[in-house]
């Protein structure tokens, strides 16, 4: 009876995980070794254990010769003025880059409450001070920001409120002047009605008085005065 197929997926209790690793690791590289003997070729191989641990191995003297041989294959032959030295020391950068890489996003990893049943009680503990140590912080921040909005958006209330009371003002007195016009249109000037009125009276009195003058001097009578 053979084995059954085993599904590929991360292995999440840590005991199996290790076993898994160093069994499968030793096989690659047994696998490895056999294959630059049978076809005389050129292998090299580089593991990195979750923890950043290097397992290497080369067909060759050196393995930077091998990734030597790489570079020139993918991206030309050497710069002038560019050793294998120089190669070499990149390939020493690039490797602490990635284990820099790997451990920011292990980090990250945990800041999101993943991966967290490797770790020990003493290492959560470190993680729970991290996390509120950061969460003061955005708190303060976070307080910062909002008293600031909160002094801005007095400023423009102040400024909206004596912007308002200077719209009114001038409302109130371009009101006052419409007001004082539409009384002067419909009853006129005061001084020239009093004219007005004065003049018509004494013109109304000078003919009632005119007309019997008139009449006794002519000797006629009315028939109303008889």
């Amino acid at each position: 009876m053979g084995r059954g197929r085993v599904e590929l997926k991360r292995i999440e209790n840590k005991i199996n995980r290790q076993v898994t690793f160093a069994k499968r690791r030793n096989g690659l590289l047994k696998k490895a070794y056999e294959l630059s003997i049978l076809c005389d070729a050129e292998v090299a191989l580089i593991i990195f254990s979750s923890r950043g641990k290097l397992y290497e191995f080369s067909s060759s003297n050196s393995i930077g010769t091998t990734l030597e041989r790489y570079n020139r294959c993918t991206y030309g032959a050497l710069e002038p003025g560019q050793t294998e030295m120089d190669t070499q020391s990149n390939y020493q950068e690039y490797l602490k880059l990635k284990a820099k890489v790997e451990a920011l996003q292990r980090s990250q990893r945990l800041f999101l409450g993943e991966d967290l049943v490797d770790l020990g009680s003493k290492e959560l503990e470190q993680l729970e001070h991290q996390l509120d140590f950061s969460l003061k912080k955005i708190r303060s921040i976070k307080t910062d920001i909002m008293v600031e909005q909160l002094s801005e958006l007095q400023r423009k209330e102040e400024m909206l409120l004596e912007n308002n009371r200077i719209l009114r003002k001038k409302l109130e007195e371009d009101s006052s002047r419409e007001w004082e016009a539409y009384n002067y249109t419909q009853q006129g000037p005061p001084q020239s009605r009093g004219f007005v009125e004065g003049t018509t009276s004494q013109h109304i009195g000078y003919n009632i008085q005119a007309q019997p003058t008139t009449s006794a001097h002519n000797g006629f009578v009315p028939e109303w005065m008889l």
